[in-house]
């Protein structure tokens, strides 16, 4: 395994003060990691250098065709003053998952988590402390070739940045009003719908843009083929709970596969809580409102953890969720896993890394 070589800033950054506003993914701390890949030669020269601008050529084949993957996790200070990170393991593995979709060349797993776990440690005082905030992992890759021509590049870039965050969501634990898109789809079966890269998040940029000129904080999407089975929200996984039984979309290569997701699933069985992944209709979704079985709804995501949601507007039909509360389900499961990531309750899981 090779060595990481650590730049220490000369010029640190004014930190923000306890109790602060954390606006998401606006404050960058100190250092950010890096590391190239040459064809013939691998991944090399592994660094930590002082946060600061790429240079990179404006005929990088990233920024012309979109070769690029990111994750999305966090760092935890516990109660009794550990530092924690979330099954990173799951996030390096869908990292690789999206390299092969995207012709990128595989990660060492187990390094770039040791890589990350440096990285926080470095900028371990960035980390808030108040109540709900987390410093916010952002790993990604880029193709880097100074080259305008559509192939996978030869040269490219690992980057780690950090940033200490708050509520992902204005509304924090209050339920959201979510907008069911009709018109543009964002992913297929095939595509790269279960892949974390860039392409997906510019394809849901008009219907968010939609959503909030409506005053809805997010976008529910259907499937790309037949526009009625639901699939994922644009920033999270879907959850609902219908006449006892959760049920979420299954996943079939058009959603993304959410970390937070594959635990919440988790929870709810060794719970003993019906938990299902099949494929649900809007139109399904819509009746078990109407006939009062649709109990709640909720988002999951490393972002918002669990966005519970209140209000769903698909077309004209307007379903308010266990009267725009949020419901026992979601509290207990949003409770458990931010209980698990502060270090407040036990995890019996495992899923918790501690950074030394």
């Amino acid at each position: 395994m090779q060595e990481i070589r650590v730049e220490l800033t000369k010029n640190p950054k004014q930190k923000p003060a306890p109790g602060a506003p954390l606006p998401f993914g606006t404050i960058f701390s100190d250092h950010m990691f890096l590391m190239d890949y040459d064809k013939g030669k691998g991944w090399h020269d592994a660094r930590i250098v002082p946060f600061g601008n790429l240079d990179m050529s404006p005929a990088a084949m990233c920024l012309h065709y979109g070769q690029s993957v990111f994750e999305g996790m966090k760092a935890y200070r516990a109660v009794d003053g550990r530092i924690l990170l979330f099954r990173p393991d799951r996030n390096m593995a869908r990292m690789n998952s999206s390299n092969d979709r995207l012709c990128i060349p595989q990660i060492d797993e187990k390094f770039a988590e040791k890589a990350i776990e440096k990285l926080v440690s470095v900028d371990k005082d960035w980390i808030p402390t108040s109540e709900g905030a987390s410093l916010y992992i952002r790993p990604f890759i880029i193709g880097m070739d100074p080259h305008i021509g559509v192939h996978p590049a030869n040269h490219l870039l690992f980057i780690v940045i950090t940033c200490p965050v708050g509520n992902y969501y204005p509304e924090g634990l209050n339920p959201v009003k979510i907008y069911v898109e009709k018109n543009y789809v964002r992913a297929v079966r095939g595509g790269m719908g279960y892949t974390k890269t860039a392409g997906n998040y510019a394809a849901s940029l008009k219907a968010q843009d939609e959503a909030e000129k409506q005053d809805y904080t997010q976008v529910l999407w259907l499937d790309g083929v037949e526009r009625k089975y639901i699939e994922e929200v644009g920033t999270m996984n879907v959850f609902f709970k219908i006449n006892g039984e959760v049920v979420t979309p299954e996943l079939q290569g058009s959603i993304l596969p959410g970390v937070t997701r594959m635990s919440v699933i988790e929870i709810l069985k060794k719970w003993g809580v019906p938990v299902v992944e099949r494929r649900l209709s809007i139109q399904e979704l819509a009746d078990a409102a109407k006939d009062g079985k649709l109990e709640e709804a909720f988002g999951s995501g490393t972002a918002a953890v669990i966005s519970p949601i209140g209000h769903l507007k698909w077309g004209d039909d307007i379903m308010v969720i266990n009267d725009g509360k949020i419901g026992e389900l979601s509290q207990k499961l949003y409770d458990t896993l931010t209980g698990i990531q502060w270090g407040k309750i036990p995890d019996p899981f495992g899923w918790t890394v501690e950074v030394k």
